[in-house]
């Protein structure tokens, strides 16, 4: 932890007394294996698939050996796109183990997003699945590389997609039609060998500086920025958020969160991987009551989430049902974590040893995270301490100048985390990482004389209403106070006399009835009035990332097209 002394300004410093991991991650997994060869390794519940270490290590193995069949080198780009199964997880450690760079493609992407995720890295494979839902990945594919239909496996040469040479795609159950130019994973592995002599030449070549994986960023403007991570990046931040989490052998963790988001890459796999747990799938898309199903089925210890899988698994009719009595540890994290939503989750699932963390893409991801001792009252209202090798500060976003404790700033973070740069895109980098190698967050934070860091909105959130500064986030959480509440999320909006006024979008819990004077009611005399919602609006749900996060500009976006039809309706 950081040091003991009260702070005199808004720095903070991890402790150094655990070394940090210098292994790649193929090396470190390999000694994982060979240390608990038995032990469970990977369930993925969905698929009926269980693995130990060995056996894990063993089908690694099989499958970089494939992937070097394919002619790919250390150093070439693959492309996953698809929601959570042992095929990604297999994947995320084959290409580690023999320099290939894992790109993360967002399973909602659609045409236009994966032709330019994948030309902007120049991926030469690219591993899928058929379909999911609504989503026709190899038909989008077809209609990118329509070249596919008349080729051999591995000798696409596609137009859209001059990078790209082979496609493989992951069997699953009842879409098993043959497809033209492109490879069956179960295929795929039939041609490698755990025994390939090449694999440990390759890998003896690596240092654990080198990049290894690609994550897209989540923007709201532009085009995501490809955040490139090293062997060192994540493995050592898989490392120390299970050390929070105190995992050990004994631990089974459910991972209802996304793979190719670094909450289920990092915090999810590589947090077990280096702590010997094991990792259990419940599904390949989120449904709470497979999770609960599975914490049951499976005497998982660990649960992680974001908020908004917590509300809808805790407030589930079928809730009481089951046995979560094992639970004991887990993250939530992802977006602002409600204060209330925290305390029902250590009464009510058992999770008296859950954290929060807080980070980004770019700092491998986790910056600050509480631990299973914090006390109540800070782990509910803060996202823990700096982590161990990591140093972060509070600074003027005007000056640049770290403020006070407890002064409100941008968050800047610096060590082994922040990202090797964004893929082929300097300039963007330069904006995110100054000279002395601090990554501007973005987030609005305080840190106060104990070293605990409290995020109070983006900078781009935070709402000016008439001079005054105003937090969403601080009004959320009062909000969440009312019973009637179930989620809430605030924006501010345009207006002529004050620049910006409050919106309130409310879902109310079920049975219940809620009106718009009974929520002013209850802020009077609690809270400014100036923080008082103008607007507010009761919805279903919010828009949101694959992820789980609110996607706030596009609540911002529709009230202004509502706001306008109010104005034309009353000309």
């Amino acid at each position: 932890m950081p040091q003991t002394d009260l702070l005199t300004s808004s720095y903070s410093r991890g402790r150094t007394d655990v070394p940090l991991i210098e292994q790649t991650i193929g090396d470190f997994f390999a000694d994982m294996a060979a240390r608990q060869p038995q032990r469970d390794a990977l369930v993925s519940r969905h698929q009926g698939l269980r693995y130990t270490y060995a056996q894990l290590h063993d089908a690694t193995r099989q499958l970089a050996s494939a992937l070097l069949g394919l002619g790919l080198e250390k150093g070439d780009r693959v492309g996953i796109w698809s929601h959570n199964n042992a095929e990604w997880v297999l994947m995320q450690l084959a290409t580690a183990q023999v320099g290939l760079i894992l790109v993360n493609i967002n399973p909602a992407y659609r045409t236009s997003e994966v032709e330019y995720a994948l030309n902007k890295v120049g991926c030469k494979a690219l591993v899928t699945m058929p379909r999911f839902k609504t989503s026709d990945y190899l038909g989008m594919l077809r209609e990118l590389a329509p070249e596919l239909a008349g080729c051999a496996p591995g000798q696409l040469q596609a137009r859209r997609l001059p990078a790209l040479r082979n496609v493989v795609w992951i069997d699953v159950q009842g879409q098993g039609e043959e497809q033209s130019g492109m490879l069956r994973f179960s295929q795929l592995m039939t041609q490698g060998s755990s025994a390939d002599a090449r694999i440990d030449a390759i890998a003896a070549t690596l240092r654990n500086t080198d990049p290894i994986n690609i994550q897209f960023t989540s923007g709201t403007t532009g085009f995501p920025k490809g955040a490139t991570l090293t062997h060192r990046n994540i493995l050592n931040n898989g490392f120390f958020i299970g050390e929070c989490m105190r995992l050990t052998p004994e631990d089974r963790l459910c991972i209802p969160v996304p793979l190719y988001h670094c909450f289920g890459m990092v915090l999810g796999n590589l947090a077990c991987f280096t702590h010997g747990s094991a990792i259990v799938y419940p599904n390949d898309g989120f449904d709470p009551v497979t999770v609960l199903e599975t914490v049951q089925a499976e005497k998982c210890t660990g649960l992680h989430g974001v908020p908004t899988m917590f509300i809808a698994e805790l407030d589930h009719p079928r809730f009481a049902e089951f046995d979560l009595s094992t639970l004991r540890t887990g993250i939530m994290a992802g977006s602002p974590c409600p204060i209330e939503v925290m305390k029902r989750v250590m009464r009510d699932m058992h999770l008296s040893e859950i954290t929060i963390a807080y980070g980004m893409t770019e700092t491998s991801p986790v910056s600050c995270q509480s631990e299973a001792d914090t006390p109540l009252e800070r782990r509910v209202s803060t996202v823990g301490r700096v982590q161990p090798h990591l140093e972060v500060k509070i600074v003027d976003p005007a000056t640049g100048e770290t403020v006070a404790p407890g002064v409100s700033g941008e968050l800047c973070t610096r060590g082994y985390s922040v990202m090797h740069g964004y893929w082929d895109d300097e300039a963007r980098t330069r904006e995110a990482i100054d000279t002395d190698r601090w990554m501007h967050t973005g987030d609005l934070a305080t840190l106060d004389d104990q070293g605990y860091v409290n995020i109070v909105g983006r900078i781009k959130d935070m709402v000016i209403r008439g001079g005054e500064n105003i937090y969403p986030r601080e009004i959320e959480e009062f909000l969440y106070r009312h019973p009637k509440v179930q989620d809430v999320q605030m924006v501010g909006v345009p207006d002529v006399r004050y620049g910006e006024e409050l919106c309130a979008w409310i879902i109310v819990k079920p049975g219940q009835e809620l009106g718009e004077d009974e929520v002013r009611d209850f802020c009077k005399g609690q809270i400014a009035h100036y923080k008082v919602p103008r607007y507010i609006r009761f919805v279903q749900s919010f828009p949101m990332t694959v992820t789980g996060k609110i996607q706030k500009f596009k609540i911002r976006d529709e009230m202004i097209e509502l706001l306008d039809l109010r104005v034309v309706e009353t000309a």
